[in-house]
Formats: C-alpha cells, structure tokens, sequence
C-alpha cells in the first residue's frame, strides 16, 4: 500500500524517505530524502518534497537540468500530488528539488548540486511555477 502523509497544523515537519527507488521518463535513479510539511509558501503552505538524483552531479553527472525539469514535473504529478491529495490540509504549492548528495535541510553545500521546481495544484494537476 502506498505511503501517504498527514500534514501537521503548525510548524515545519520533516518526514524521512523510505529509501524506495523512484521511477521517472529519464530513468535515473531517484530516492526520496525527506517530505517537509507546513512549510510557508508566497501562496499559503508549501510542501517540499527532496530527492536524491546522484547522476545530476556536475563533471560527472550523466543528467542535465532540462531531463532533471521533465523528472521534476512527473515526480510532482506521479508521486507527490497523490500523497497530497485527501489530506485535510492541502498545500498551495508542492516544491521538488533533486540533489546529488543528501544535504540537510536549510544547509548549503556548494559542492552539491541541486535542481528545485515549484508547482501549484489546480485541478488535480501539478502546474509549474517560474520562480
């Protein structure tokens, strides 16, 4: 059975991935870091949902940002928005970001490097959002 998350009625929360490996159109390999709920967005709350895409590294990264764009917006409406979708508080905006390397929430890391999309749900869709 698929995991689905609640959100919380105050503050950030961080829930950690599984582990389980993500299909995506690419086919790189995509795990889920973390979701972190309740998090303020231009529009109301955000939830982020964090990936780890090791073949979007620089120098030897085999995935360049527009197959990791196309990877974002199929993890946004393939995986993310069902986890979303019942929830009693639906977020404004789901955020994807892909990183080569687990960097911890709120931290920098200039040798990593990190894709990141935001979507607003409409109509049981994931629309992207120019930042």
């Amino acid at each position: 059975m698929a995991q689905t998350f609640q959100i919380q009625a105050e503050g950030p929360v961080i829930e950690p991935g599984q582990g389980e490996a993500i299909e995506v159109p690419s086919g790189q390999e995509i795990t889920l870091l973390d979701v972190i709920w309740n998090v303020p967005g231009p529009d109301g709350m955000a939830t982020r949902f964090r990936f780890l895409a090791p073949a979007i590294a620089r120098g030897a990264g085999l995935v360049d940002f527009d197959i990791a764009a196309a990877d974002m917006s199929h993890l946004c409406q393939e995986f993310a928005l069902p986890k979303v979708t019942g929830s009693a508080l639906l977020p404004s905006q789901i955020i994807i970001s892909l990183s080569d390397r687990a960097v911890p929430f709120g931290e920098t890391d200039p040798d990593a490097t990190q894709f990141f999309e935001a979507y607003r749900l409409e109509n049981g869709a994931c629309i992207w959002e120019v930042f």
